[in-house]
């Protein structure tokens, strides 16, 4: 045997050691230190190996199974591959055919292999591919086939080796292509079905973890979408999950994806600007009741806009499916495919024993119909087998009825599954009016023509009718906000609340939304500049204001900058004229206050007139000196505003940008204050928002029970010991004695001593008075 594996004496002895020295660890610690002194022993241990493999093929011919008696040979094997595996980079031309035999060795017996020995195999074939001597091309559907064989450990590690190699690489690599080439083949295979289930995990996992992601890869994505019609039901009810519970997939992973740049805009805090009137009033105005009130107010209004520019900034992967990356035609005939499967074919329901099935395929449906604006009117009528009380999981396909809606859909074909809900969870009894009251302000949210006027006020008066029933109540109220910010018409009067502006319209069938011909929220850019640029009250009440805009107010002509400098110097003549003009304004102003008396005053003292006449015009020459130093600097600002606005050829800088995004956020926190009611939400967040089943339900707080609070305290109480009055604490309490202890111990400062003293006597001697005598009320006598 040991001459069949190459251990003969001799070449043992004229390497100088003997067979019973001969370890592989040590071995291969000794090669790495120095490979051209031990090719001997290589050669040796090869031959084995090479001798160990033939005889494996050989047991496991005859035998068809598994290794059963003999388990040195496998373990001898697996030994020698993982010392090779390691040595490999050492002797590349020794070893350049030793990676492709151990490729064709587990590819050929990996059914026929123990448990350890294929981990070996595995384990040796990864620490090449880490060693740059394999490629992952060569491994990858290799080990797509292992993870078939029900060994977890191997096939977790397989699994987890292919990810993150893929997810190693760079998004650029040209190399996805043709490991996506494998995947996909691997996952069509429909001879094994176990392989196929494989590969559409692992198609899966890369999707989910943002390497085979975008639209450099959507035809991962479309193909993660066409698993739906896969002739296997379990990949066929795998994509389906998938498609649906992606959102919670996301939210579950961490982005690895995130952006690393340094984009002031993407890295922005999200601002938040109030009116500072606003902002007083809330915390110096009214009473204190009021003032919370008011405070309450804008935190509500802070959180929301702060919320609503966190999720508009942050990148939106809770909105992102799979189904994004369906174009409109293949998304129309994706959903009347799996609806035509859905109502025909049920051998796959009856083959997957679930019926969870069908309501699986009708979310995806409804999905696919809201996310691309579908036309795909069986739908709803399919849909009306289903809305029905005592149906299982009802909540849900209601959650499929709205999602399925848009405003692209006509109202006649959606109205009588809307009417259905109505009679079967409004007006059928008491226990579903909730559910069906949030149902209905749904669909209408999406289609705004299904309700009438008397049908809303019919489902409006449920709050009176039960007015104990919180969830019916907060659900009415709910329905009478939505219609107060869409068509407060079809309310009553007295629910129309206060009219805060003009009323709204309705959109009809078929109507757009407005269409941006300029860059969204321009206006309030143009608005500020032009109330920045528009002169000031106080400015134009002041005297000679007039005659300095027309010297200064021509920049062509007279836009020069030395010119501009040279008006306040130039201006003597103007502010003699201005000074004159003045001097006769207040005269006439005083003649027409005084009357008479002015009259007087003049034929009395004229030369005291031209004294206090003279002091005046010293005041106005300084005045007006200051008012030609301010116009001539606002006069340049305005020719370089003027010059500006000629040469810019309409694009907007990044400045103009967070200029107007402060503008927003100003006319955000101004409208968020006004507000007050339901904010009804665009078309746009509706079609990527996914329908929660959950939030139809009404989740009111019921008044617990005296047993119900007992097993609260309790359940609190558990990790708490048992109580223990202080004295007995402190009679248990091992060591020295506490801070508050020894403050009592600590010595009084002199004066306090002394003034504790006096105080002690003063005490002492007003009780010895009052011992000895005793009052016992007056002498009669005296």
């Amino acid at each position: 045997m040991a001459g069949s594996l190459g251990l003969t004496p001799e070449s043992l002895m004229a390497s100088g050691r003997s067979s019973e020295k001969l370890s592989l660890p040590i071995l291969q610690g000794q090669i790495k230190r120095d490979p051209e002194g031990y090719e001997t022993e290589l050669d040796l241990i090869y031959k084995q190996f090479k001798a160990l493999v033939d005889l494996f093929q050989q047991e496991a011919a005859f035998t068809f199974s598994s290794v059963g008696s003999d388990h040195s040979v496998a373990k001898d094997l697996g030994d020698r591959a993982m010392f090779l595996a390691h040595v490999t980079p050492f002797y590349p031309k020794q070893l350049a055919a030793f990676p492709a035999q151990l490729i064709h060795l587990l590819g050929s017996s990996y059914l026929a292999m123990r448990s350890g020995l294929r981990n070996h195999v595995a384990q040796a074939l990864i620490l090449l591919m880490n060693q740059k001597s394999l490629v992952i091309e060569d491994l990858l559907d290799l080990f797509l086939d292992i993870q078939t064989v029900g060994d977890k450990n191997l096939r977790k590690l397989a699994f987890s080796h292919t990810v993150q190699t893929i997810g190693k690489m760079r998004i650029t690599d040209p190399r996805h292509t043709s490991l996506q080439n494998i995947v996909l083949l691997a996952m069509l295979n429909q001879g094994d079905e176990t392989k196929a289930k494989r590969a559409f995990v692992t198609l899966c996992e890369l999707h989910k973890r943002k390497v085979w992601f975008g639209y450099q890869h959507e035809r991962v994505a479309i193909a993660i979408c066409k698993a739906c019609f896969h002739p296997s039901p379990r990949i066929m009810i795998s994509s389906l999950r998938f498609l649906l519970d992606y959102d919670k997939i996301v939210e579950d992973e961490d982005d690895s994806d995130a952006s690393s740049s340094d984009d002031e805009d993407s890295k922005q805090a999200s601002q938040v600007v109030f009116n500072r009137e606003a902002v007083y009033k809330a915390n110096n105005k009214g009473t204190s009741s009021s003032k919370k009130k008011k405070q309450a107010k804008l935190q509500r209004a802070m959180r929301s806009i702060k919320k609503k520019q966190r999720v508009s900034s942050q990148n939106t992967t809770s909105t992102y499916s799979p189904l994004n990356h369906l174009n409109p035609s293949d998304a129309q005939k994706f959903a009347k495919k799996l609806l035509s499967r859905l109502q025909t074919d049920n051998s796959i329901v009856k083959a997957s024993g679930r019926v969870e099935t069908k309501l699986i395929m009708m979310k995806v449906i409804a999905r696919t119909i809201g996310l691309h604006k579908l036309q795909l009117l069986k739908f709803y009528a399919y849909l009306e087998d289903y809305a029905k009380k005592g149906v299982k999981d009802i909540t849900q396909i209601l959650a499929a009825a709205v999602q399925a809606c848009h405003e692209k859909v006509p109202s006649d074909s959606v109205e009588p599954l809307f009417m259905q809900i109505v009679n079967q969870f409004v007006h059928g009894g008491s226990e579903a009016i909730a559910v069906g009251l949030n149902v209905v302000r749904e669909m209408c949210l999406r289609i705004r023509g299904l309700m009438t006027e008397d049908l809303l006020q019919d489902l409006v008066r449920y709050r009176k009718d039960y007015p104990h029933d919180k969830a019916i109540s907060a659900a009415c109220r709910s329905l009478v906000a939505l219609f107060r910010e869409m068509d407060p018409l079809l309310l009553a009067k007295k629910d129309r609340g206060r009219p805060g502006g003009p009323i709204a319209r309705p959109k009809q069938y078929g109507e757009e939304d407005t269409v941006f011909s300029n860059v969204p929220n321009i206006e309030l850019l143009l608005q500020e500049s032009d109330y920045k640029s528009s002169p000031n009250d106080d400015d134009v009440a002041l005297p000679g204001s007039d005659d300095m805009e027309q010297e200064l107010r021509i920049p062509d002509e007279c836009g020069t900058e030395d010119e501009a400098e040279e008006d306040p110097n130039d201006g003597n003549d103007v502010n003699s004229t201005e000074d004159d003009s003045g001097d006769e304004a207040e005269s006439d102003s005083e003649n027409e206050e005084d009357g008479g008396e002015a009259s007087d005053s003049s034929v009395e003292g004229s030369g005291n007139k031209e004294k206090v006449k003279g002091k005046k015009r010293k005041i106005v020459d300084f005045d007006a000196s200051l008012l030609t130093a301010d116009r001539s600097l606002r006069a340049l600002k305005r020719c370089a505003e003027a010059k500006r606005e000629e040469q810019s050829d309409g694009i907007l800088s990044n400045e103009d940008f967070r200029k107007i995004r402060e503008l927003q956020a100003k006319k955000e926190a101004k409208i968020a204050l006004a507000r007050k009611g339901f904010k009804v939400p665009d078309s746009e967040q509706l079609r990527k928002k996914l329908v929660n089943p959950d939030k139809l339900e009404a989740h009111i707080r019921h008044k617990l029970t005296k047993e119900e609070r007992l097993e609260l305290v309790k359940a609190g109480r558990e990790e708490r010991g048992k109580y223990q009055s202080k004295t007995a604490i402190k009679q248990k309490k091992i060591g020295g004695s506490s801070n508050r202890q020894k403050e009592h111990k600590k010595k009084m400062p002199l004066a306090a001593i002394r003034s504790k003293a006096v105080k002690s006597k003063r005490v002492k001697k007003m009780k010895k008075s009052l011992s000895g005598s005793q009052f016992r009320g007056r002498k009669a006598w005296k």
